[in-house]
């Protein structure tokens, strides 16, 4: 199947599916697509016992599609940057301890806990995966997102400071969950130690190598920008930062999510401000938001898809139910620690910690670097628990965490 037809097929299904949600379930756009997704899956799945020619090239529309390729090599990078793009970065100013606490305290506790759970959970069913292995797994389900919920917050009308902390942790948490993913993996495939100078060195490469190039691009854009007024031109200029800053930060072996988080903070903010006009400001929101809102519906139909080619295990099943208990443990700890060790210096919400908890969905990154593992990695059985995850956070916390927040709000002081 050519690559023109994939698109065609994944296009033509995820505007079906957006179409279906809208009119009928009517629940959250990325949750209803991702359910419909889901159940066209198990659908798929039983008519193919009795008719397997139409199992047959479902599975290789499917399979042909590289989820992993996909997302980490081309929507990331637009869904960071349209993310970023909205953020007001006095605000974020106001917010910068607890997003930065969270999104690299809490993440190196949440892939250390989960990590290290995740080894003797496996070895209580006597599967033995190195530790290094499920340190890496660690990484893969510890980054959050919040695509799928700060919809439903705002409609509980969450302190605006809180929807803050929500949304600038996993713009950030991403692209340092995949700094410690890449040295994990790094260390995992040479069979190297990971000390900390190693660590560290990395470190400095991907995050801070990204920030700062992420920087560049967005003042490349701002003096390129200043002396123009053309909206048609202004949008094309941003669509070339993206494409062109993840590409060129892929080469400086920089990470191109902080980069983009970065460039995409820049560009909503001083270059919107100082070098647009206000139609161009118009048009350039717009056009951020409607890519947001496309790839992200195309991005949880394929999630549902994939459902079709993970290969389904009893005993991995049982072990991914329980994870999810460990993965929630984990993420109320890597919450509970960053806020305790700020709270002497910044006032927090009324249970913060219980609603960043249960706020903190896992989505299709953590799907696309379960992908990116080798077979030798333990790829299938982490694949199918990831999956087990990403799908209960998506459907439960997502679909709960409006009414969660609400209870919670309502609450005396």
């Amino acid at each position: 199947m050519g690559i023109s037809e994939i698109i065609s097929i994944t296009v033509v299904l995820a505007a079906l599916f957006a179409y279906v949600n809208n009119r009928i379930i009517k629940w959250p756009p990325t949750i209803g697509i991702m359910v419909i997704s889901l159940g066209c899956s198990i659908i798929f799945a039983v008519v193919g016992n009795f008719h397997p020619i139409v199992s047959e090239k479902v599975l290789r529309l499917v399979d042909s599609i590289n989820f992993r390729d996909v997302l980490l090599n081309f929507m990331l990078s637009f869904l960071l940057f349209a993310g970023a793009i909205h953020i007001d970065t006095d605000q974020l100013r106001k917010e910068r301890w607890p997003v930065l606490a969270l999104s690299t305290i809490g993440t190196v506790i949440s892939t250390t806990v989960v990590g290290t759970a995740t080894f003797y959970l496996f070895g209580l069913f006597d599967i033995h995966i190195p530790f290094i292995y499920c340190l890496l797994f660690g990484s893969v389900i510890s980054p959050t997102d919040p695509i799928a919920v700060l919809a439903i917050l705002k409609e509980a009308k969450i302190p605006s400071s809180l929807e803050l902390k929500i949304s600038g942790e996993s713009l950030f948490n991403d692209g340092v969950a995949v700094v410690i993913f890449v040295t994990l993996l790094d260390a995992a495939g040479t069979g190297a130690a990971v000390d900390a100078l190693s660590v560290a060195k990395l470190f400095l490469q991907e995050a801070v190598g990204g920030v700062l190039f992420g920087a560049v691009l967005g003042y490349a854009g701002y003096y390129a920008l200043r002396p123009i007024d053309d909206y048609k031109v202004e949008v094309l200029v941003t669509v070339a930062i993206v494409m062109g800053g993840y590409f060129l930060a892929g080469l400086l072996h920089v990470s191109g999510p902080l980069a983009m988080v970065v460039a995409g903070l820049l560009t909503g903010n001083k270059v919107k401000r100082e070098a647009m006009s206000n139609v161009s400001r118009d048009y350039l929101g717009k056009f951020w938001e409607l890519v947001d809102e496309i790839l992200n519906a195309i991005l949880f139909m394929l999630i549902g898809l994939e459902m079709l080619i993970i290969k389904i295990d009893t005993t991995i099943l049982i072990i991914g139910g329980i994870s999810i208990l460990v993965v929630l443990a984990a993420r109320w700890l890597a919450v509970f620690v960053p806020i305790r060790l700020l709270k002497f210096k910044i006032k927090f919400e009324r249970n913060a910690i219980a609603i960043l908890t249960w706020g903190g969905l896992r989505g299709g990154l953590s799907v696309a670097l379960a992908l990116s593992l080798g077979p030798q990695m333990y790829r299938e059985e982490f694949v199918l628990v990831t999956y087990i995850i990403v799908v209960f956070s998506i459907l439960v916390q997502g679909l709960t965490i409006g009414s969660f927040t609400k209870k919670l709000l309502r609450q005396p002081a």
